[in-house]
Formats: C-alpha cells, sequence, structure tokens
C-alpha cells in the first residue's frame, strides 16, 4: 500500500503528492508542470523518520530549547501517521484539496513533556491541502479537545526547491519583506533590527524573524532561482482573534549538510526554507481551536 497520495486540478493539470507520515506535502506541481517543493534524495520514507523536505509540521513547540527542552524536537505531528479524510476531497473549477486527521490518542511517536502518555491535554489536528493552476495553501487546524488549557507553538516548515543549484546566489535566491522585523540569529545569537536590503544564503543560515508591534500577516516574495520568485502569504488566529506569525529562514549549508544522514552533502545548494510560525506562546482554550493558514502562488 502506498504511503503517499497524489492530488491532481483536472482543469489546469496542478498536481500535489502528501504523505500519510506527518501529512507531509511532498510535492507540488503547477499546471505547466514546474515542481516548487524540495525533498532531499536521502529522505527516509518509510515512516522511520520525519521527512527531509516538503512541508513538515510543527507542533506543540518548536525546536527543543527552554521550557521545550523535555520535549521531542518539534513536536509530534510530523513523525505520526495522519489519516487522509477521503470524504473531504474535491476537484472542480477552483482548485483540488483534501483533509488530513489526527487525534492525540493515535499519536504512537514523539510524545513528551507535558504531552507525555499520562497527559492531562488533548487535541485533534487537521491539516487542509488546496492546489490549483499556480498556487498551493496549507492550513494547519488544532483543535483543543480536552478540559485543560494548554501553551503551544506551531509552525509550516517549508522547504522551496532552488532551481540552478543557486540558493548561495544573492541575486536569484533572497527573501523579501522582512523590513522592520527583529531577528534573532540561532547561530551567531546576534539579535538584530531587519533592513530593507533581501535576506540571502551565505553560510549557515537559521533566523527566526518577529514581527513589530501591529503586523500580523506575513507576506514575502522568494527569489528560487533561474529568475523565478514566489509569494508567501501567512495568518493565524486563536480562538477568535489574529495573532502574529513569525518567520524563519533556515539553510543548512555545507558544515550541517555534512553531518545529516537523510540531506545530500551537496543538497543545501538546491532549497531554502521559508517557514511562518505561530512562536508566541499562545494559550489555546478548552474548545477552541487554531489554524495556522499558509498560501505559496507561483510568480
Amino acid at each position: 500500500m502506498s504511503l503517499t497520495r497524489t492530488l491532481t486540478h483536472a482543469v489546469s493539470g496542478a498536481s500535489c503528492k502528501i504523505h500519510d507520515f506527518g501529512a507531509c506535502l511532498v510535492s507540488y506541481k503547477t499546471g505547466a508542470g514546474r515542481e516548487c517543493i524540495f525533498v532531499s534524495r536521502d529522505a527516509k520514507l518509510d515512516g522511520s523518520k520525519a521527512i527531509r523536505g516538503g512541508c513538515p509540521l510543527v507542533f506543540p513547540q518548536f525546536g527543543q530549547s527552554g521550557k521545550y527542552e523535555s520535549m521531542p524536537q518539534h513536536g509530534f505531528l510530523r513523525v505520526n501517521f495522519w489519516k487522509a479524510d477521503e470524504s473531504t476531497m474535491y476537484d472542480n473549477e477552483l482548485g483540488a484539496g483534501i483533509t488530513y486527521t489526527l487525534d492525540l490518542k493515535d499519536v504512537k511517536q514523539a510524545r513528551g513533556g507535558k504531552w507525555d502518555d499520562n497527559t492531562t491535554y488533548d487535541c485533534s489536528c487537521f491539516l487542509h491541502v488546496k492546489i490549483n493552476s499556480q498556487s498551493f495553501s496549507t492550513i494547519l487546524e488544532i483543535k483543543n479537545t480536552g478540559k485543560n488549557e494548554f501553551e503551544f507553538q506551531t509552525l509550516l516548515h517549508t522547504y522551496y526547491l532552488v532551481d540552478g543549484k543557486a540558493a548561495l546566489d544573492g541575486s536569484s535566491c533572497y527573501v523579501k519583506g522582512l523590513e522592520g522585523y527583529s531577528c534573532s540569529d540561532k547561530v551567531s545569537r546576534d539579535e538584530y533590527m531587519t533592513g530593507s536590503d533581501p535576506i540571502v544564503i551565505k553560510g549557515l543560515t537559521d533566523h527566526v524573524y518577529n514581527p513589530p508591534t501591529g503586523k500580523d500577516v506575513v507576506n514575502v516574495t522568494v527569489g528560487v532561482g533561474g529568475g523565478r520568485e514566489i509569494s508567501v502569504k501567512a495568518t493565524g488566529t486563536v480562538g477568535e482573534k489574529s495573532v502574529q506569525v513569525s518567520c524563519v529562514v533556515w539553510n543548512p549549508n555545507k558544515e550541517n549538510a555534512a553531518g545529516m544522514s537523510d540531506f545530500g552533502d551537496d543538497q543545501y545548494h538546491d532549497m531554502i526554507c521559508v517557514e511562518p510560525g505561530i512562536l508566541g506562546n499562545e494559550i489555546l482554550k478548552a474548545g477552541e481551536s487554531a489554524s495556522l493558514t499558509q498560501l505559496t502562488e507561483i510568480l
């Protein structure tokens, strides 16, 4: 039985592939057949570890530091099998889509900290995927189905394919639209305000960009090689209110790529991660839902 489902928009010919493990989007091709998603040639696709590439889902925390050090890296969504809800599948003039679901009771791996087997929390998770000729959207929805509120972070860890091995060419690969954000550089430990210059990959890059007051929506343009660009827009909600969305830019570069068994040593030239996330330690009350919406358009 295949672990990967192909979703096709009949009108335009656009398609995507979604892996049951982590409900990970591992491919999106436009109606013209252009691939936009990067997956490492050495990625494990058998459910033995998180998929290296695509769009891994991060919850209930980003990373593994501070108060989250007792919890597995990036949480449990990306390392458990989700279920495709066949009743939600559609294909019409406007697009094609499907929803994947994961209930906490079905989480077998990466429990830890306050989410261990004896947790007092409960949740149901949904990933809504939609595609059309020139865009795809992923909406991660978390519903608190328990009696207790919980603190959380969530992020869409999207790997974009960079044409022509141009990830380190700042004229071809860049992120524009994060001016005025505060940057936390996880490599140098520097903290600074982002200026108007595009963000480019100069080496090992692990930057968290937090928005200024009054800025909730991420709206960036990403150069992906060959003179091509994509637009990434992201919004977040918790309960009835909009919340601020941060943006992470990541590339492992030579030094870290060589240390990852599921990542080709030279493939840092082929990708850039641009990752919207709700990273402000929000509280989700019992009965409420949170959502993180990402829309990627091919320009």
